[in-house]
Order: C-alpha cells, then sequence, then structure tokens
C-alpha cells in the first residue's frame, strides 16, 4: 500500500511539467505539439547575448506570439497560483487544527475584492486594480489580526470569528460598490473580476507574480515539520520548544502574502485551498513534511486543468471560479461522506 502510495505521489508531482506542455498547445488556435519545444528552446537561445546557435523559425511568426505571449505568462501563472493557494490552505489547516479552512479564511479575498472593485470605479487601470486589490488584501488580514489581539480568549479560535467578520464586512462594501457603479461598463468589469480569471496576465506581471508566491511558499515549506507540531495542539507545541505565537505569525504571513498575491493577478478562485490538501492527505497522510510538497504539485496541476478548460469548452471563456466550485465542492461532498478526508 505504502509503496503505491508513493507511486501515485511521484506520478503527481511530475504531472504539472507534462501539464504546462500539453497547455502550450492546447486551445482554440491548434499548434503543432512538436513545435511547442522549439519555440521555447529558439526563445530561450536569442535571450542569451551573442549566443553563437541558434533554432532556425520553421513556424509562422503568429505561433511565436500565441504560445510566447499568450499561453505562456497563462500557464506560469496557473502553475504558481495553484501552488500557493493549496500550500496556503494546508498550512492554515495545520495551524488552525481544522479541515474545513482554507486561505480566505482571514478575510484576504473579500479585501482584495473590495480593492479591485474600488480600482476598477476610482480607474480601470490594471495596475491600479491589482495595487488596490493587494493592499486591500493584506490590509483585511491585519485587521482580523489586530481584531483578535483585543480577546483574551483561544487565540486560533478568535482569528477564523475575526476573519469571518471582516470578511462579511469588506463583502457588504463591495456590495455598495456594486450598487454604485455603472451599470454599463463598471458593474460588469467588477463581477467578471471576482469570478476569477487569468485571461489579463501578460509576460510582464510574472515577475510581480513569481516572486511573492515562490518566497512565501518556500519559507512555509521550509518550516513544514514545524507545522506538524502545531498541528498537535499548542500545549503540545510548547512542550516541545516550539514558540507558537511566532510560528502562527510566520504561517499567516506567508499565506497571506502568497493569497493576497494570487487574487490580484487572477481574482478571487474558491476551493483550491481547500479540497487540494485534502486529497493529498489521502495519499501521503497528515505529516506536513510529505504533505505540502505534494500539496502544491496538486495545486498547480488542478488550477492548469481548470484554466484549461475554462478557455476551451466554450467560444467564451468561463470564469475560473465557477469551475473551480462546480468541481470542488461535489469532489468535497464526495470526501466527507466516504470518511477520506485524512484528517487526523
Amino acid at each position: 500500500m505504502k509503496s503505491r502510495d508513493s507511486i501515485v505521489a511521484g506520478t503527481l508531482c511530475g504531472l504539472p511539467i507534462i501539464l504546462f506542455f500539453v497547455s502550450l498547445f492546447l486551445g482554440r488556435f491548434s499548434v503543432d505539439p512538436l513545435t511547442v519545444p522549439q519555440v521555447l528552446a529558439a526563445a530561450a537561445l536569442e535571450s542569451i547575448p551573442n549566443f553563437p546557435l541558434s533554432i532556425p523559425h520553421t513556424w509562422p511568426d503568429v505561433v511565436d506570439t500565441v504560445i510566447l505571449k499568450v499561453r505562456f505568462p497563462r500557464v506560469i501563472a496557473a502553475l504558481l497560483i495553484g501552488t500557493g493557494l493549496a500550500v496556503s490552505g494546508a498550512s492554515f489547516q495545520g495551524l488552525f487544527r481544522n479541515p474545513l479552512v482554507s486561505p480566505h479564511i482571514l478575510g484576504v479575498a473579500s479585501g482584495a475584492g473590495f480593492g479591485a472593485a474600488l480600482g476598477i470605479i476610482l480607474s480601470g487601470e490594471t495596475w491600479v486594480i491589482q495595487t488596490f486589490a493587494f493592499s486591500f488584501g493584506v490590509l483585511a488580514v491585519g485587521l482580523t489580526y489586530t481584531l483578535a489581539k483585543i480577546y483574551k480568549t483561544t487565540p486560533t479560535l478568535v482569528l477564523v470569528l475575526a476573519g469571518i467578520v471582516v470578511g462579511s464586512f469588506f463583502s457588504a462594501l463591495i456590495s455598495l460598490l456594486k450598487y454604485m457603479a455603472d451599470p454599463y461598463e463598471k458593474l460588469p468589469a467588477i463581477v467578471f473580476w471576482l469570478m476569477g480569471s487569468l485571461s489579463s496576465v501578460k509576460a510582464g506581471d510574472l515577475m510581480f507574480l513569481l516572486v511573492p508566491i515562490v518566497l512565501g511558499t518556500t519559507v512555509l515549506l521550509l518550516i513544514r515539520w514545524r507545522i506538524n507540531v502545531l498541528a498537535m495542539g499548542e500545549d503540545e507545541a510548547r512542550t516541545l520548544g516550539v514558540d507558537t505565537a511566532r510560528m502562527a505569525r510566520a504561517i499567516i504571513l506567508c499565506a497571506t502574502l502568497i493569497t493576497a498575491t494570487a487574487v490580484c493577478f487572477s481574482g478571487v478562485i474558491g476551493w483550491v485551498g481547500l479540497v487540494v490538501p485534502h486529497i493529498a492527505r489521502m495519499i501521503v497522510g497528515p505529516d506536513y513534511r510529505k504533505l505540502l510538497p505534494l500539496s502544491a504539485a496538486i495545486g498547480a496541476s488542478y488550477l492548469l486543468i481548470i484554466d484549461d478548460l475554462a478557455r476551451t469548452l466554450t467560444a467564451a471563456e468561463i470564469p475560473l471560479g465557477i469551475l473551480t466550485a462546480i468541481i470542488g465542492a461535489p469532489v468535497f461532498a464526495w470526501l466527507l461522506k466516504t470518511k477520506k478526508v485524512g484528517w487526523s
């Protein structure tokens, strides 16, 4: 049984690489699968100054545009965001010792949604929307943490309740902005952004997306053995010499950085950080030393598959939040029904 689970885990860890190449030739504009690695290799060699070797362009220029400027940034964004949301969700589930926790539990999604809606109304420029979304997402978590510090009771429980309060508050503000927005231009833009999409991601956005998500994910992976201790309970963690308050702040900071960055580029995409950690837990168990890396691989693969479906199923692109909910909710209900959530 363990060897089979190891094979499954190893296969899933390699799946994002396969899906990366598949997604580059998949779409309404047909591209020969054998052309994709040639385009990538040619672009890589051309980016090296004075490099003596080059690959002859035997394909139309439009193929370069489609793969390098349209699909490549979108595929990388899907991999990064899927990874970040899954790792953040798994880390929060360990921190709060609750299988129903997601990366949005502290109000970051509602705060970012309000910031994006405000940016759409005030400007409509992409960089303004993204800046407002990130700033208000971080602000929402800051308010949650500050509100939780006021009450001297169970810290994790108060954090969750404070997150619900702050999330509800910003959700109400989003509804207010929708009510005030121009119904012909601004309101549709707000609604579409809140449903989630990667259609606006460009090559220039990748660095702003890459650095925060890689940084936050790397820190969480480095401290994943401490999450094992936190998942045992605060008293047990203190007995083993872990500073629970400091670790909780580190996890919240990294998860907030990851989630706020993801939301400001992709909109609100639910269920990834909730369902993926449970699937990983079914395969490798509750050990976070194995759970977090596998969650990262499954999350990257899952969101990339969802994005591929979103841009190929119909002529008009389907928002990602709709597909993740349609697929994620039944899967999670099945996991609960069959008691295969793997929580211990």
